[in-house]
């Protein structure tokens, strides 16, 4: 998805079905938020200092690799910005990192979110603004992952919405959202670090008890521009070591080194020709029924329908209409497409071992930006990578960087896409973090 210029569609068909009251009504609502730690499930044991949970990520090396140039949204790269067309004053130098790190394997569950709501905020009381109602299964049903109940013991209040949910990627973050989660992974303890390899690529995983304290860490969030605090720990990945994880090739395939999707090398200026497929979802639990088709990624292929589910327990009127932002079923059918699908299931890796970088969710990155099309703003930017489920081919190509201020509060209540991938500089060490 273009973050400019097709989310400006959706908020203009959302205030328009709904009016602007609506529109102020959600940015009031979103002003009450915390945090939580996970329920009792697998892979996240509840404690009263803190969930733990398990994150697996991929190394990533050749440090010092070449950057390209990109013209944002455009189907070519460049060895360098002189090369690309004069007409292309936008052009960015991407890519190129030059020290050896670490990103996820996969995208941040439900699952992990929930342990760290139930952590960070153990009486259910949102004061951080880590929550909103519309993520619940009785204001959107289709896309409701998680639950808040009053009526809980502390440490529980926060629920997966339905056990289809805890393997999906969280969809409902913001940049303000992601920075938490990695500084209560840092504030956190290290439990375990181990080292492994599998199909050539080399992973390793982490278990870490979550830590309550989510203001500083490896970000300051006192500072609006908050950028890393340290040299070593957990991270939000930069648009650069994304882009690396996702499209750089150290064997040299693709173009200049660079996939032109994170799945595959593709063919730059063949338009989407050379795309994955598209996978498709078990309608009642979200997860792939084609991953034998190689390569694949989630994501709405022109001519087709868009890869989507709902929850066996919803009855399907509730999911073809019910929704927290009032769209009559037709606006509401047109704008919501895509379902976020299990994470790792399309079984396509990139070039350094990640899965789902194409597709799912779209992920933030830490890297500030300037606002779009010389637009004077008070609020910080940010950039977001990946493609969508929702959203054509175009969105899995590195020029596409996308670009969104950091606490887009009306998107936290109408955009349930929106994901993490955290990432690891340094070396750490069992017992620190």
């Amino acid at each position: 998805m273009h973050f400019v210029s097709r989310r400006t569609r959706l908020s203009r068909a959302v205030v328009a079905t709904c009016g602007v009251a609506a529109l102020l009504a959600a940015s009031a609502m979103a002003d009450a938020g915390s945090a939580a730690a996970e329920p009792r499930s697998p892979g996240s044991t509840p404690a009263r200092e803190g969930a733990v949970i398990t994150v697996t990520t991929a190394k990533v090396g050749a440090p010092g690799n070449p950057s390209v140039g990109v013209v944002p949204f455009t189907d070519a790269i460049y060895r360098s910005c002189a090369d690309a067309p004069s007409t292309s004053s936008d052009c960015l130098m991407v890519g190129g990192v030059r020290y050896p790190y670490e990103i996820g394997q996969l995208e941040v569950t439900v699952e992990q979110w929930v342990a760290f709501l139930n952590t960070v905020d153990p009486e259910g009381r949102n004061r951080l603004g880590l929550y909103d109602e519309t993520e619940s299964s009785s204001a959107w049903p289709k896309y409701g992952q998680i639950n808040l109940s009053a009526g809980a013991r502390n440490g529980s209040h926060y629920s997966v919405a339905y056990p289809q949910w805890a393997d999906k990627p969280y969809g409902f973050a913001n940049f303000h959202r992601a920075a938490r989660f990695v500084n209560s992974l840092y504030n956190g303890r290290l439990i375990s670090k181990r080292a492994g390899s599998s199909g050539g690529f080399n992973y390793v995983t982490y278990q870490v008890r979550l830590s309550a304290r989510t203001e500083r860490g490896m970000y300051d969030l006192a500072r609006p521009n908050t950028t890393r605090a340290h040299d070593s720990g957990f991270v939000v990945p930069s648009q650069d070591e994304w882009i690396k994880a996702a499209y750089y090739d150290p064997r040299g395939g693709g173009t200049y080194s660079y996939w032109k999707y994170p799945t595959n090398p593709g063919v730059f200026g063949d338009g989407d020709a050379t795309a994955p497929s598209p996978t498709v979802l078990n309608p009642t639990t979200g997860d792939v029924t084609n991953a034998a088709t190689q390569p694949l990624a989630s994501y709405h292929a022109g001519g087709l329908p868009a890869p989507s589910w709902c929850p066996g327990q919803v009855q399907p009127d509730a999911c073809s209409t019910v929704n927290p932002i009032g769209l009559d079923p037709i606006a509401y059918a047109a704008l919501y497409q895509g379902s976020l699908s299990t994470v790792g299931q399309a079984r396509t890796v990139s070039p350094w071992g990640t899965l789902d970088q194409g597709g799912n969710a779209v992920e933030w990155t830490d890297t500030i930006t300037a606002p779009p099309f010389g637009l004077n703003s008070a609020r910080v930017w940010r950039r977001l990578h990946g493609g969508i489920s929702n959203a054509p081919a175009y969105q899995m190509w590195p020029t596409a960087v996308g670009l969104q201020p950091q606490d887009n509060v009306f998107y936290n209540h109408t955009y349930p896409w929106l994901g993490i991938r955290i990432g690891v500089i340094g070396d750490l060490k069992p017992g620190k973090s």
